[in-house]
């Protein structure tokens, strides 16, 4: 047997020690060809030929402080955390579940013998854990390391050969919740299946022959550098997150590799081009994209999208990023202010057959004046009355600490750039106001207590429990009112932590009506520590981020885990049950406390008028254009998510795609011709469809205002009362108080 004709040689499934004759193969192997042989266990043989470039994969262990840094998140987690923690079989067995998931999220490396070697950590991780031990999770991870090097050497192998596209078979590219692989037979048809599946996606989406193979090897070669490339603080770096996140969704560790981007990684948010990102599978999601940031400005960027590759400047090329760890793509978008890169998206909504995008975003840091609240007008005629409605848009809550520090008389923050909002509007004769804070992740939470305060006379704000159970109200810092005219509060799923404290204050005071999806439900306080203190040596060790805190409402509901449910909840393309927090593995469970002392707010009548405004909402969402647009939208997204696999028959797929192309260019060709309540906005046509369903959630707000506006004036004038809706009290400059 030639060396050029070794290829691969696959793990011997068997359960058996090694035969004589395995033995004798194994030596002749090693003394003929030079082969790498990793002896995993007494059952399982794993050779390959070493990847090109490298001469072997060196076997990870723990450092000599490694140890160190496992006692000291055993001692916080144990003696901090929010959550009195208990290291036992079954915290055990969660880290456990949790770590193989972080190292194999699709099961489509480790086969059931691999996973089954180590099932004995389910019940012995707690003790291995309490003497610091790491080496099972290192070998676990070799292990994993070495599966990958013989997937990526198969999938390689697979591109050299024709693929036969009439078959009619189905690739299962959801295996999240799929039983471990038990056989080779198996795992290389999932692979068989994977490769053709990459391929068919860039063959339908029309990419040629040369251009596929070039793109596919490129990418599975990436695979395999980034699994040479990880160091064993890359791998504790994933164990002690398994076990953190065990606990809870946001306590984490940083590595000092993850301490020195703390500010990119306490949000994932990308430094230059401003967009929070996660893993999902082989992509890079976006989550949102950050208020004022260079993205948001450009406008090309959305939620929902996926990155494929990344490009930098005009002429680099474009550098396939699917499969690749977060961090490195990160690593590859940050740059610069001033600098140019290039995305290559699949759009949200989308399937993996979708034709690709490249959009362009010069990097730049979020300016203040950016992220700054800003207005505008709505104004809506409906039952021969006309309304105008004014808009307060808050993309977070910010304050310039540094001036108000110094003692700055015109230092920025939300709650005075909004006062200032607030006179303009009131100048310009609004009937009603809604606070818009759609994609609003919070901020300053002091922001959030005085900003609360220009709608209220007096009272709590919010509630703080802290690890001892000690509870503490935080009150409206100042007793004015700047704005007592009727009210409405607008979130969605991405409106979390300080936006769940104004919209839940509002709520319960009964000052206006909430309205949109249910809210993130973050409702914890994290704070960071500093490990590096606790170093026995001058090693850097990194930084703890632990939850101490939880908030609660006024009314004793914990923010937590529910979020503010609206009052009028609008159409969503997400199941609100699994968004959010309440999709978050280990979240914290929703609790109740003591209510605080509060009196409502004097005129609740906004709120009064819920029933029949409501009724007149699901009138609309039956026969209004925008609003079946939004419907029809929502349920081809669902649908499409719903999807754990593909056909992998190409007169198919191409069937579907044209399909789902004409069934959304339908649906967003026929919204500009038959809505004239949205004429007033850019023609539809010319906005991406994300950008038509803000639009049309926020005309549906300021709708649903005008109703209770209405009903409220049918009402004083069947009464004889005579009302001023915008007449207002008015208020100093609010201090703003740590």
């Amino acid at each position: 047997m030639h060396i050029a004709q070794v290829q691969h040689l696959k793990p011997l499934q068997d359960t058996k020690p090694f035969t004589v004759r395995q033995a004798k193969l194994l030596k002749f192997l090693t003394k003929s060809f030079g082969l790498i042989i990793l002896c995993v266990s007494a059952s399982t043989l794993l050779c390959s030929v070493p990847a090109s470039g490298d001469t072997h994969i060196t076997t990870l262990s723990p450092s000599k402080e490694q140890p160190r840094i496992v006692k000291l998140l055993n001692y916080f987690v144990q003696r901090h955390h929010y959550r009195k923690v208990k290291l036992n079989d079954d915290l055990a067995t969660h880290i456990f579940d949790r770590y193989l998931e972080s190292l194999d999220p699709n099961r489509s490396f480790l086969y059931a013998t691999d996973v089954q070697k180590f099932s004995h950590l389910r019940s012995r991780l707690d003790d291995q854990l309490r003497r610091a031990q790491l080496a099972s999770i290192f070998s676990l991870f070799n292990i994993y390391r070495s599966r990958v090097e013989e997937r990526v050497a198969y999938a390689l192998n697979l591109l050299a050969n024709q693929f036969n596209f009439d078959i009619d078979e189905r690739y299962q590219f959801d295996r999240r919740d799929a039983a471990w692989i038990t056989s080779t037979v198996a795992m290389d048809k999932l692979w068989r299946q994977k490769v053709k599946n990459d391929y068919l996606s860039l063959k339908t989406s029309g990419k040629t022959s040369d251009e596929i193979t070039k793109t596919l090897r490129d990418r599975y070669r990436q695979i395999q550098r980034r699994v040479h490339q990880f160091t064993n603080q890359d791998v504790l770096a994933i164990f002690a997150n398994a076990y953190l996140t065990s606990v809870d969704p946001h306590s984490r560790y940083l590595s000092p590799r993850a301490r020195d981007n703390f500010k990119i990684r306490m949000s994932l948010s990308l430094e230059g081009i401003g967009a929070v990102l996660r893993s999902d599978s082989d992509y890079t999601r976006v989550l949102r994209v950050v208020p004022g940031g260079a993205a948001d400005i450009a406008g090309d960027l959305k939620a929902g999208d996926r990155i494929i590759s990344v490009g930098q400047a005009e002429d680099e090329p474009m550098v396939d990023v699917i499969g690749w760890r977060l961090d490195d793509v990160v690593a590859l978008i940050r740059g610069p202010k001033d600098t140019l890169v290039r995305l290559e998206l699949i759009p949200t909504g989308e399937g993996p057959d979708a034709n690709s995008k490249i959009i362009r975003i010069t990097r730049d840091k979020i300016k203040l004046e950016e992220q700054a609240a800003k207005t505008s007008i709505i104004e809506i005629k409906q039952l021969e009355q006309s309304v105008r409605i004014g808009v307060i848009q808050i993309p977070t809550f910010y304050t310039d600490f540094e001036g108000r520090s110094r003692g700055d008389s015109d230092y920025r923050s939300t709650t005075r750039d909004t006062l200032k909002l607030l006179d303009e509007l009131q100048s310009s004769n609004i009937d009603g106001l809604i606070i818009d804070l759609r994609g609003n992740g919070g901020g300053a939470l002091t922001e959030a207590i005085s900003l609360s305060g220009l709608f209220i006379s007096a009272g709590p704000i919010i509630q703080i429990r802290d690890d001892r159970g000690r509870i503490r109200p935080r009150n409206d810092p100042d007793n004015g009112i700047a704005y007592n005219g009727p009210l409405a509060v607008l979130v969605d799923r991405e409106s979390a932590s300080a936006s769940e404290i104004f919209a839940g204050a509002i709520q319960d005071y009964r000052r206006g009506l909430i309205i949109g999806e249910p809210t993130f439900g973050k409702g914890t306080v994290q704070n960071l520590i500093d490990l590096d203190r606790y170093s026995e040596d001058d090693s850097p060790v990194g930084h703890l981020k632990i939850t101490t805190a939880q908030f609660f409402r006024i009314d004793g509901s914990s923010t937590q885990h529910r979020g503010i449910v609206p009052d009028i909840v609008l159409p969503t393309t997400v199941d609100s049950a699994i968004q959010g927090e309440r999709g978050l593995d280990h979240a914290l469970p929703w609790a109740r406390i003591t209510p605080a002392k509060f009196q409502y707010f004097a005129d609740s009548r906004v709120v009064n008028e819920l029933l029949p405004t409501q009724a007149a909402h699901e009138a609309r969402l039956a026969i209004h254009p925008s609003l079946l647009f939004l419907r029809r939208t929502a349920a081809l997204d669902r649908r499409i998510g719903k999807r754990k696999s593909v056909s992998l028959l190409e007169s198919a797929r191409r069937n579907e795609k044209q399909r789902l192309d004409a069934e959304r260019q339908s649906l967003f060709a026929d919204l500009p011709k038959t809505d004239p309540t949205d004429e007033q906005n850019t023609d539809a046509s010319s906005l991406e469809v994300n950008d038509t369903i803000q639009t049309i959630i926020l005309n549906e707000t300021a709708r649903i205002l005008a109703d209770a506006l209405i009903g409220i004036k049918t009402a004083d004038a069947t009464t004889g009362i005579v009302s001023d809706e915008r007449r207002s009290t008015g208020s100093a400059e609010l201090p703003v108080t740590q």
